[in-house]
């Protein structure tokens, strides 16, 4: 059906032209709003009718006249109406939707995904945390968003680079230094020197989990470890605190990376932050900045005149002591990723980095090396809360403050974990319920979907029929019809899923394909005698599990053949 709404497109365009020359460029389906109005919609005559001076609805049945004198529109459009103040709705031939049927299964993986002749590179980074503990829930959500988002945009024909930048420079990596020597020493939290009153300022200086205590005791005992860029013995000298540091974050880098295993998530690059101050990328942007003119020293520190580029107020660059605040090493890393040649970049973060958009997009621009306005892109997702017995979990013993990543996966699954952290929109609160992840209903989105898939691979296993070249005429049926328009749509909802960095399109879009496979087969049976029939509806159904199949896939989230 894709080449039937392309030729369709095509005969739309010609027909605007002649209304008006150049309009046809406007050209475009919409989806009517009500499935009864039709298959396809224009509102081209709306949109035309201040220019030629006419009504919108004379013009309509001017436009309607002149589709259905077209031969394509014969072929392939049973009826074109006018309704309300100028819409024209399409109504397809059932040969016209059955089109779709033999583009899933030539297809197969491929089916939905846009050809691009450019490949233009686009960097995304996410989860990024810092290497100061495990992954949290709301890592997880980053990484589920991250890694979909992703395969969107591959979707489109993007050449896609994941990148994980570790914060493992400042006060929060000293921070797990000093815990971890202490534990070293025989300290723990609640003793004098380690203060874990949330009400006393002195407590934010420490890590509380008990995972310190295993950095502790395996830095004690001369243990290795090893990451995917580093590898580092300890020396089990308790007063070794560089040592002690580089060992803690090699470990929490080890723990993270298995947290990502554990998650299918994988990424290109591991991008260090202290890399920035070693090869000289944060004094050469603050340089940048000064020659700029976009600098001035007050009460012993360094500002960025970042009001000149819309920021809300000044922002302190560089601090009295001579320590640079956060977003500067973050204008130095996104000045080096426009120059390793990332001309689109997208950020995907928590919704608490909101207030360093402004200063981080103020300093690229005041830099003056010709990144664009609105550089980088960015995503921003909220935190999760976890539910289980009807209450809220917030503590885990392991991190100590937090619900852990692989805690939620050891609850449910990869695939219910990915699928649920997916299921609404980045910027809106959400509440895992880790009672419904594991329940083997239809209440569970992940579980309808995936069943509706190995229910069709149920039924294809026990049929005989060769339906590679099938006769499709035979589905013609409301359901099997509501099946291929929906199956129809799938490109269209994976390219708007993309612009709008949008993954939970995707998820609701393979519920509504579940549920309408689901009304399909109570509504027809599929291995019916006729062989004629029975191959038809075959290929429908082997086309829908296919559509699910790369959905899923897009997510991270199986699509097994029985459950």
């Amino acid at each position: 059906m894709l080449h039937v709404k392309q030729e369709l497109l095509a005969g739309l365009r010609q027909a605007l032209d002649g209304l008006l020359p150049g309009s046809g460029q406007q050209a475009v389906f919409e989806s009517p709003k009500v499935a009864a109005h039709g298959d396809l919609a224009i509102t081209a005559a709306m949109q035309l009718a201040k220019a030629l001076k006419k009504n919108p609805r004379e013009l309509g049945e001017q436009l309607r006249a002149a589709l259905l004198a077209l031969p394509i529109y014969q072929t392939w459009v049973q009826d074109i109406e006018i309704a309300g103040p100028g819409f024209i709705n399409l109504r397809l031939k059932p040969t016209a939707k059955q089109q779709v049927v033999r583009e899933v299964l030539s297809a197969k993986a491929r089916f939905g995904q846009s050809e691009s002749t450019t490949r233009k590179r686009v960097l995304v980074e996410f989860v990024s945390a810092n290497p100061t503990g495990p992954l949290h829930v709301g890592h997880g959500r980053q990484a589920a968003l991250g890694d979909a988002i992703c395969n969107l945009l591959e979707t489109q024909g993007l050449d896609v680079y994941r990148e994980f930048y570790y914060n493992d420079a400042g006060v929060q990596i000293d921070t797990l230094a000093k815990s971890t020597q202490l534990r070293a020493q025989g300290f723990k939290p609640g003793d004098d020197c380690w203060p874990t009153d949330p009400d006393n300022p002195a407590s934010k200086a420490f890590y509380n989990g008990e995972y310190i205590a295993d950095i502790a005791a395996d830095f004690l005992a001369k243990k290795t470890v090893t990451a995917d860029d580093r590898s580092f013995t300890a020396s089990g000298d308790v007063n070794d605190l560089n040592g002690i540091r580089q060992f803690a974050v090699a470990y929490l880098r080890h723990e993270q990376d298995l947290d990502l295993k554990a998650f299918d998530v994988k990424f290109d690059n591991y991008y260090l932050e202290s890399s920035l101050y070693t090869d000289g990328k944060v004094a050469d942007a603050v340089a940048r900045l000064q020659a700029a003119g976009k600098t001035y020293e007050q009460d012993g520190a360094l500002w960025l005149k970042s009001t000149d580029y819309g920021d809300d107020k000044d922002r302190v660059m560089r601090k009295s002591d001579g320590t640079f605040t956060y977003f500067v090493p973050d204008v130095a890393y996104h000045i080096a990723k426009w120059q390793r040649g990332f001309a689109r970049v997208v950020n995907i973060q928590g919704s608490d980095h909101h207030g360093t958009i402004a200063r981080v997009r103020a300093g690229l621009q005041a830099a003056n090396v010709g990144i664009p306005e609105g550089y980088p892109d960015y995503v921003l997702h909220t935190m999760v809360r976890v539910m289980r017995g009807g209450e809220e979990v917030k503590i885990s013993k392991r991190a100590g403050s937090y619900v852990t990543l692989r805690d939620l996966i050891e609850w449910t699954s990869k695939d219910a974990v990915r699928f649920f952290l997916l299921s609404r929109k980045p910027d809106t609160e959400y509440t895992f319920d880790v009672d419904l992840a594991v329940t083997k209903n239809n209440d569970n989105p992940v579980y309808y979907v995936q069943y509706a898939h190995a229910r069709i691979c149920s039924v294809l296993a026990k049929a005989s029929a060769d339906f590679s070249s099938a006769d499709l005429s035979p589905l013609e049926s409301a359901p099997a019809q509501t099946l291929m328009m929906l199956l129809a749509k799938y490109p269209d909802m994976l390219s708007a899923a993309a612009q709008d960095f949008a993954p939970h399109d995707v998820t609701f879009y393979l519920r509504e394909l579940a549920a309408a496979y689901h009304s399909y087969y109570d509504a027809e049976r599929i291995l019916v005698d006729d062989p004629q029939i029975k191959q038809a509806r075959l290929a429908l159904v082997a086309a829908t599990a296919q559509v699910l199949h790369n959905g899923l896939a897009l997510l991270g989230v199986s699509a097994p053949e029985s459950m």
